[in-house]
């Protein structure tokens, strides 16, 4: 067992990080094994799919998003019409952000007689993915938080409400997850930390650089194989030139097969004047990005729109992928990354359309009108 502390000095206790993940890699591949058998099962598949949606999730492995594609194609090929098919089929869609697919599977997995509260569920994930019926998300998120007080629960309202501008109570929604978790499974709390990281590093107006680094410390304490955290990390030494300890946060991490890994040691390995192995990396990372975006073109847009409009010098793609990601979620993030990108290329059209765009549909929220905006103003 670890010890896990809040910024507050509150303690609880969590299994091992690394005895966590051993325990969910072996769980996974009995799950597997289980399903294959009789897919037919009760729970079977749906216990697959919880499986690989961590392993994507803190493990970084990629793979785990064509295993889900596959779980899904085989339940089709043993119950096609069945409602529990139809969820499945949901949840990988939404899992992949072909979000227009989720919907058509909900619809088919509604006709067919499935649960109301599990529709809803899936619904709600994918209409704040989307940014779409934001009002009404937010007022089923603050009910079902209010019932349940499950972890769950909590970190996607909070995660709704930093959407939404309104970081202090999202602060507040996501410790108070923190507050009352009573299990010993590192995975929620690490989750919890590192939307906190989030949080005072990517989403409030005047990042807090030092609190993020501090909760995604927490979180790689608590779970050292979360690729997504020691990636935040390791961007926040290398801004404040501890280049040495960002290469040694992201060496443990590049055997998981996820290009922003290696992209980010590039960057550092750039920083440190080695430029030649900075650039193998940075060839790894291009060649792994354009694979996903081959076969999870809406899952890794805008990650490949980043990564293009940066560290890959490669502005038409960047805008191109950035476009994308805007048609499949014209969330204000989405629309925020693709204008920073098509002024930083020079496109002024393209940043001026999405400048009008983004107002159309965000000009009431109050995280709207940040400087990110005014400069097509």
């Amino acid at each position: 067992m670890i010890d896990a502390a809040l910024l507050d000095g509150e303690r609880f206790r969590t299994t091992d990080g690394e005895i966590a993940i051993i325990n969910l890699n072996s769980a996974r591949l009995r799950s597997w094994s289980r399903f294959h058998q009789d897919p037919q099962r009760p729970g079977a598949a749906e216990t697959v799919m919880e499986h690989e949606q961590l392993t994507a999730q803190f493990v970084g492995d990629v793979s785990a998003l064509a295993r889900m594609e596959s779980l899904a194609e085989q339940l089709a090929q043993s119950e096609a019409s069945s409602m529990r098919a139809s969820l499945i089929h949901a949840q990988v869609a939404s899992a992949l952000h072909r979000f227009s697919d989720a919907r058509h599977y909900l619809a088919q997995a509604r006709v067919g007689g499935a649960a109301h509260e599990d529709i809803k569920r899936i619904l709600l994930s994918v209409d704040q993915a989307c940014g779409t019926n934001l009002e009404e998300v937010l007022d089923e998120r603050r009910s079902i938080a209010a019932k349940s007080g499950r972890l769950e629960d909590l970190v996607a309202l909070g995660g709704l409400l930093a959407d939404l501008g309104d970081f202090n109570e999202a602060e507040e929604t996501l410790r108070q997850a923190l507050r009352r978790y009573q299990d010993v499974s590192p995975f929620p709390v690490a989750w919890v930390c590192f939307q906190l990281g989030m949080l005072w590093g990517e989403l409030v107006p005047e990042p807090q650089l030092g609190w993020a680094a501090q909760w995604y410390q927490k979180a790689i304490v608590c779970l050292p194989c979360y690729v997504r955290a020691r990636v935040h990390l390791a961007e926040i030494c290398l801004t404040q030139g501890r280049v040495d300890e960002a290469e040694s946060i992201l060496r443990p991490a590049i055997a998981c097969g996820d290009p922003e890994v290696a992209w980010k040691l590039a960057d550092v390995l750039k920083f440190s004047g080695r430029a030649a192995e900075a650039e193998q990396h940075l060839e790894t990372a291009r060649s792994t990005f354009e694979k996903l975006l081959t076969r999870h073109l809406l899952a890794f847009a805008d990650h490949g729109a980043e990564f293009y409009a940066g560290s890959g010098n490669d502005a038409h793609r960047a805008i191109e992928l950035a476009r994308v990601n805007v048609a499949n979620r014209p969330t204000l993030r989405s629309l925020a990354q693709a204008h920073a990108i098509a002024l930083s290329a020079g496109d002024t059209d393209t940043a001026l359309e999405l400048h009008v765009v983004a107002t159309r549909r965000w000009g009431a929220i109050p995280a709207f009108g940040s400087s990110r905006f005014a400069q097509c103003a």
